[in-house]
């Protein structure tokens, strides 16, 4: 199976359910809302699955990125679609192992853009918000983005860090995070943008 990205790009995906791919409504939401903000960003991909969120993001431009993924077949996959995808001027990294032990390589680096989008069952989204938050590996005027199912998780202020807007497309949801300062959460709910 394949799957279109920005400038009509196909990506290779793998078979069946062991990764799932974020849909093109819900990858489009997501970089409308971060329009302007990808170029020459550092982007770190956590649970990357296919790849594609961090395809979209060298399609869109942004300096580098970084990826975290636990399948050894998916990031076959991964790194033959970033490397289609990716510019000689940009740079990406792809790190196979269990989450917070590559995490741990990433500890002196800061991202302006982390999209996270783990198993919607696996119980890792207090841990992975408490560990950005701890290590500061957001850049200060970063985001990060969490993907999830509203049936089994609401978003919450983790450390420093809190939600700053929240959007629901159809059984998906994205929670926007921030560093805390004076803002309200918008929890508002969009319609699937078609």
């Amino acid at each position: 199976m394949s799957i279109r990205i920005y400038g009509n790009r196909p990506l290779k995906t793998l078979p069946g359910l062991e990764t799932r791919p974020t849909s093109s409504r819900v990858r489009t939401a997501v970089f409308n809302i971060w329009q302007g903000s990808v170029v020459e960003c550092h982007w770190l991909d956590l649970c990357a699955g296919s790849g594609t969120m961090g395809a979209e993001a060298l399609a869109r431009g942004a300096a580098t990125v970084t990826g975290i993924e636990l399948s050894s077949r998916a990031c076959g996959v991964i790194r033959e679609n970033w490397g289609t995808i990716a510019r000689p001027d940009q740079k990406f990294r792809l790190y196979r192992g269990e989450l917070f032990t590559q995490l741990k390589r990433l500890r002196n680096e800061k991202f302006g853009r982390i999209y996270f989008d783990p198993p919607y069952g696996a119980g890792l989204y207090q841990r992975a918000l408490q560990y950005v938050s701890d290590r500061q590996i957001l850049a200060s005027d970063g985001e990060l983005a969490a993907e999830y199912d509203p049936k089994r998780w609401s978003p919450v202020a983790v450390g420093s860090l809190e939600p700053i807007r929240h959007k629901t497309y159809g059984n998906t949801a994205i929670a926007f995070y921030g560093w805390k300062h004076d803002r309200k959460f918008a929890d508002t709910r969009d319609p699937v943008p078609k």
